[in-house]
């Protein structure tokens, strides 16, 4: 069994780097929109806060969690925007306080998970390295909404490798949350990381292929630039279906960003 720790290492950094663009900020631009309708910053960082607060009930307290599915299944459409408006009602020190609270106790309670557990999650069990790589790649695209919020351009790092993984293997999730079949054929997908080497997934011979850098990868699947503004290369009619729908996060199908020229 591979060591979780760099996954833990990876959360950690991530996190970190969010919070030097937001620990300084003064009280009137934790209320900046951002590009999710209806959020400030303070919601994104309050998302961020109550979702490390569930992963960590999950992975400390199965039957508290399974009460917080309930509530989630009760209300499906509006828990989620709950938890960040109760969040981001808070003063800007009590929020980020909260935040990082829970994101030390989440990072304490994944290290000192036993080798092999699994955890109950919104969708099936997760192992600590699993959860870990989903808090990164939720990190990272609400992070992004509140970079592009600052107008900060964050360097890409090689943590993007997880936010690709993730990406590639929701795919036939993408399919299947909007009602459409999977395609049965695996695809090739090859993206460029920050250092020039290439990342692999699928079969080399696959006739359905996608080629890019992993940023816009990692853009698209997380629903933060439309494909028009990336430089994705995609064959095939099945991948270039997938492209117009992918995601990396669970639940229901996202509304995207529009193109820039759209937007301006």
């Amino acid at each position: 069994m591979a060591d979780p720790t760099p996954v833990f290492d990876d959360l950690r950094a991530e996190s970190d780097e969010l919070d030097l663009l937001v620990a300084e900020l003064g009280p009137e631009r934790w209320t900046l929109p951002t590009p999710a309708p209806g959020w400030t910053i303070a919601h994104q960082i309050a998302h961020l806060a109550w979702t490390d607060r569930s992963a960590l009930l999950a992975v400390t307290d199965g039957d508290g969690f399974r009460v917080l599915v309930e509530k989630a299944l009760a209300a499906p459409d509006s828990f989620v925007d709950q938890g960040a408006e109760e969040g981001a009602a808070l003063p800007p020190d009590e929020l980020l306080a909260r935040w990082r609270e829970g994101r030390t106790a989440l990072d304490a309670a994944l290290r000192a998970a036993p080798p092999g557990a699994r955890f109950p999650w919104y969708g099936p069990p997760m192992s600590a390295a699993s959860m870990a790589t989903g808090r990164i790649m939720e990190t990272w695209a609400h992070g992004q909404d509140v970079a592009d919020t600052l107008g900060v351009i964050r360097p890409p790092t090689d943590r993007l490798r997880h936010v690709a993984r993730i990406g590639v293997r929701a795919r036939d999730f993408a399919f299947g949350v909007r009602g459409l079949t999977p395609p049965e054929e695996e695809f090739r997908v090859e993206l460029v990381g920050p250092n020039g080497d290439v990342w692999r997934y699928g079969p080399e011979d696959a006739a359905q292929r996608v080629t890019g850098p992993a940023l816009d990868f990692c853009l698209l699947v997380t629903q933060r630039a439309h494909r028009a503004d990336l430089a994705l290369q995609v064959t095939g009619h099945d991948a270039d279906r997938w492209l117009d729908i992918a995601q990396a996060f669970a639940g229901p199908p996202g509304g995207g960003r529009p193109p820039k020229e759209a937007a301006e």
